[in-house]
């Protein structure tokens, strides 16, 4: 039995490693973290987990997380795991960041655009961890940067497209939307109900740290410097990125001939579905699974694409993919844990 542990447990997206993890036949949580809830019962912090977990939470200590556990997920912030994340591999341990501490390969990327970086040695070593693309590298990573929200959903459309050449590399417009809890536990006055409710807006506009992420992947797909333009929107729900990707088309294709191509290309995913003709993704069908639906439609006329995504932001935007890359690192079934279906409505 894998012994796991999970150091920043009471976020939105510890609280979703808890839940999978329970149900995981060949993992066991071993020790759980959280400065603000030390001492307490997990199922204080989260009553829907009573009866399921008798675990308290612990102020970290890098020493017991490493003696108690096989493997660990960092779910902490940005800065934090960078940390954290050097003293859990110097002790042998892999690990799984949810931060963006271990995404980008280029330090200076990185340091553009959060902070300076306390381990860019690591950066290296570390490996992106979006199965569709590197699921060979992730078998025997130490280190596996978990992929933003906005770039998984992003990313998962254009990756059969720019592999195909099918459509031009200028022009690329990405217009996500996302649920409140993208943006975390934290008390914030911008994400309470009344700040939020009722409306609809773009944010961070030309400044969001996940467009260098969507680029650096795109830009190793096609060998040269790749950009898009991105922009996110708040949407009044709880969970959940809808993601509306225009492009130029490179090549005249209909809409069944690049369906078919791109469910020809995801076959073998087990999280990838891809939406028949006329029928586009909805994101209260994957809500609560691991799953990403996919949907396209050609314009010939114009000469455009328009490729769309759902996600559920916890899961295959942040915690079930986490534990997705666990299960190809651990050499178990990469569903193991995850074949739950959308929670619908």
């Amino acid at each position: 039995m894998l012994r796991v542990g999970i150091i920043g447990a009471t976020g939105y997206t510890g609280y979703e490693l808890i839940r999978l993890l329970i149900g995981h036949p060949e993992a066991e949580i071993s020790i759980l973290t959280s400065r603000k809830y030390a001492g307490n019962p997990i199922s204080e912090v989260f009553p829907s987990l009573r009866s399921r977990i008798q675990a308290r939470c612990r102020n970290l200590s890098i020493e017991e997380v490493a003696e108690e556990s096989d493997f660990i997920f960092t779910a902490v912030p940005h800065k934090t795991a960078m940390e954290v994340v050097p003293q859990l591999h110097e002790r042998g341990k892999r690990v799984a960041d949810l931060s963006a501490d271990f995404r980008f390969r280029d330090p200076k990327v990185y340091e553009r655009w959060y902070q300076p970086h306390a381990c860019p040695e690591l950066l290296e070593e570390a490996v992106y961890g979006l199965p569709e693309l590197h699921r060979e590298r992730i078998i025997g990573a130490r280190i596996v940067g978990i992929p933003g929200c906005y770039p998984t959903g992003a990313l998962l459309p254009l990756i059969p497209l720019i592999k195909q050449q099918v459509i031009s590399h200028k022009g690329i417009v990405i217009d996500s939307k996302s649920g409140v809890s993208g943006a975390g536990r934290e008390l914030s006055l911008e994400t309470s109900f009344s700040e939020v409710n009722e409306g609809l807006k773009a944010y961070k506009v030309f400044e969001h740290r996940h467009c260098p992420e969507i680029e650096q992947e795109l830009s190793g797909l096609t060998g040269h410097p790749l950009s898009v333009i991105f922009t996110p929107h708040l949407i009044p729900v709880t969970r959940g990125i809808l993601t509306t990707i225009y492009c130029d088309l490179a090549k005249k294709e209909t809409t069944e001939t690049l369906l078919k191509w791109v469910g020809e290309f995801y076959r073998e995913e087990p999280f990838i579905r891809v939406c028949p003709p006329g029928k586009f993704p909805n994101t209260l069908d994957v809500r609560g699974s691991n799953f990403c639906d996919i949907g396209l439609k050609v314009d010939h006329q114009r000469g455009s694409l328009i490729a769309l995504s759902a996600i559920d932001n916890l899961m295959k935007g942040a915690s079930g993919q986490a534990v997705q890359n666990m299960n190809i690192m651990f050499g178990f079934p990469e569903k193991m844990g995850l074949e739950v279906p959308a929670l619908y409505p």
